[in-house]
C-alpha cells in the first residue's frame, strides 16, 4: 500500500500572535501573572509545534480574558512562534519547525552546549528561565491524523495519576518519549518520580479541525483547576467539559522507528487501532515486515507525514485498564 495522506479541512482561523509578541517576563510572546496566595507556578504553554494551531487559540483566549491566578502564578507562553508565523495551508505541515523538533531538544546536555545551534534551541533556551520554575505543565499539541484525543502522562506513576486526575481527554498513552530526543514535559524534575513537579501533553485531535479547540478548553480548564489557582467561575461556561467516562490507560511498549524513506503501514491507520492477534503484519521498513509484538495490541499515533530516518512513526501499547 502506497503512502496517501488524507486531505483534512482547515476549519479553524489562524489568529495574529503579533500583539502579544512583547510578553511580560522579559521573554517575548511568554507572559506570568503572580497572585498574593500561595500556590504552584502552572504554566500552560502552545505552540511546541508552530502547525498545532488549537493551543494557541486558547492561550490568546485566556490572555483576551484577562485571566490571573488566584493561588500560585500562571505563565501562558507561545513557543515556536517563528514556525507558527510561516504556516502555509498550500503546505501546512511544513511549519511544524524550522531546523529541528523543538520537542526533542529537552535534556541539560543538548540546551547547554553551545557548539549547537538551530532556531528551535535558540527558543529553548530563551524560555529555560520560565520552564526551571514551573510546578505544573500543561503543553498543548495537536495530531497528524484525526483520531481521538490523548492525555500523553509519562512513564511515571505521578504523571499517570495526574493524568486521571485531569481526565480529559479519555485516553492516557503512557511512554518514555522518543529516541530522537527529550520532550518539553519529560524535562528536568518532570521526568523525576522523586519530584512533586509534573506534566502533561494533551494531543487535542487533527492540527486543524474545529473540535481541537474545544478539547484544549476544557483539559486546560481542568487543569487549572485541579491545580488551585482558578475558580470555575474564572471561565466561560463553555470553558467546562461535561464528566467524561473513567480513563483509558495504554502503556507504550515500544516505538517503531523508521530506519528509511521506504515505509509503508498495511492501512490507512490514524490511531487506537487494535489488534488481537500477535505477530499481525501492520506496515513494512525497506520490505521487512513490521508485526504487532503481542496480542490485543493497540496502535499509537501512527503518521508518516514526518517521515525520516530516525523519526518514530508509530508506537505499540497495551490497555493496563
Amino acid at each position: 500500500m502506497s503512502n496517501v495522506f488524507p486531505e483534512y479541512p482547515i476549519e479553524i482561523a489562524f489568529p495574529d500572535l503579533l500583539p502579544y509578541s512583547a510578553g511580560n517576563t522579559g521573554i517575548p510572546y511568554v507572559y506570568s501573572f503572580s497572585s498574593q496566595g500561595d500556590g504552584p507556578h502552572v504554566m500552560i504553554n502552545a505552540l511546541t509545534h508552530g502547525n498545532e494551531v488549537c493551543g494557541a487559540i486558547v492561550v490568546k483566549a485566556l490572555l483576551d480574558l484577562g485571566l490571573k491566578p488566584r493561588r500560585g502564578k500562571l505563565t501562558l507562553s507561545f513557543a515556536n512562534v517563528e514556525g507558527y508565523q510561516r504556516f502555509d495551508p498550500l503546505r501546512p505541515d511544513a511549519s511544524r519547525f524550522i531546523d529541528q523538533d523543538l520537542n526533542r531538544v529537552w535534556t541539560r546536555e543538548v540546551l547547554d552546549d553551545r557548539e549547537r545551534d538551530s532556531s528551535e534551541l535558540r527558543r529553548a533556551r530563551a524560555m529555560l528561565p520560565v520552564i526551571d520554575t514551573v510546578d505544573l505543565l500543561l503543553d498543548i499539541h495537536s495530531m497528524h491524523e484525526r483520531s481521538a484525543p490523548l492525555i500523553v502522562s509519562g512513564p511515571l506513576p505521578k504523571g499517570i495519576a495526574l493524568a486521571r486526575q485531569l481526565n480529559i481527554p479519555q485516553h492516557v498513552i503512557s511512554d518514555a518519549g522518543h529516541p530522537e530526543g527529550r520532550r518539553m514535559r519529560d524535562y528536568g524534575a518532570f521526568g523525576d518520580n522523586a519530584s512533586a513537579r509534573n506534566a502533561l501533553l494533551i494531543e487535542c485531535g487533527q492540527h486543524w479541525e474545529a473540535a481541537s479547540v474545544r478539547v484544549a478548553k476544557h483539559s486546560t480548564a481542568r487543569f487549572l483547576l485541579l491545580a488551585g489557582v482558578i475558580e470555575r467561575s474564572d471561565l466561560p461556561h463553555d470553558w467546562w467539559p461535561e464528566q467524561s467516562a473513567a480513563s483509558i490507560v495504554i502503556k507504550v511498549t515500544q516505538p517503531v522507528v523508521a530506519s528509511s524513506m521506504n515505509f509503508r503501514f498495511a492501512g490507512a491507520y490514524t490511531g487506537l487501532e487494535t489488534f488481537a492477534e500477535q505477530g499481525t503484519v501492520i506496515g513494512w521498513d525497506s520490505g521487512q515486515p513490521i508485526t504487532t509484538p503481542y496480542p490485543d495490541c493497540v496502535l499509537v499515533m501512527p503518521s508518516l507525514r514526518q517521515l525520516r530516518p530516525g523519526v518514530t512513526v508509530l508506537r505499540f501499547g497495551r490497555i493496563l485498564d
